[in-house]
């Protein structure tokens, strides 16, 4: 398990020596993150990694996610590519609990769920229809023991799947010159 700090301490933290970068999808990000966060997609870290490496240099990096898990994960990539940072514990979820501000991007059109809330529609959607449609075709039951089979190994093994899947979704997904601009923001 990675160092966490709490969200008292980021937020106490003067912001010239902290960067914050958040690895949710877009449009978690848009929904509501910590005040001047990067937004660089945990599937994206890799393409940002020489610019996360000089980062660290210079500032103390500290991953952001929704609740914990992913930042987790991405503290241990950063670890093994030898970027040094530390997770946000209870990411933004905890943040906001705390009462301290949290910034949102206008994005023209719907507003994107969070990737827990998205797993939890489209498993719970998939489930109801295995179990609807197996009435008339008891083999259609499957996908519903399958979605129950993988969503038994995600708690066990700590990873989902279904969110990597999701992820690739247009709408969670960053748009183009996104990277660039957090390209940037990590050498300034």
């Amino acid at each position: 398990m990675s160092a966490t700090l709490a969200p008292a301490e980021l937020h106490a933290r003067p912001a010239d020596s902290t960067l914050v970068v958040d690895v949710r999808a877009p449009g978690e990000f848009a929904a509501g993150h910590v005040p001047g966060a990067i937004n660089v997609p945990a599937e994206h870290l890799d393409d940002l990694l020489p610019d996360l490496r000089a980062a660290a240099e210079h500032r103390h990096i500290v991953v952001v996610c929704a609740a914990g898990q992913r930042s987790a994960a991405a503290c241990a990539k950063l670890a093994d590519a030898g970027v040094e940072a530390v997770g946000l514990a209870g990411g933004t979820q905890a943040w906001s609990a705390d009462g301290l501000p949290v910034h949102t991007v206008d994005r023209p059109g719907r507003s994107v769920w969070a990737m827990d809330r998205q797993v939890r529609f489209a498993a719970g959607s998939l489930v109801l229809l295995g179990l609807a449609l197996g009435r008339r075709a008891p083999k259609v039951r499957l996908l519903a023991a399958g979605v129950a089979s993988g969503l038994v190994y995600s708690g066990v093994s700590n990873t989902c799947g279904m969110a990597v899947m999701l992820g690739k979704l247009p709408f969670n997904r960053p748009e183009p010159g996104a990277l660039d601009s957090a390209r940037a923001a990590l050498r300034a």
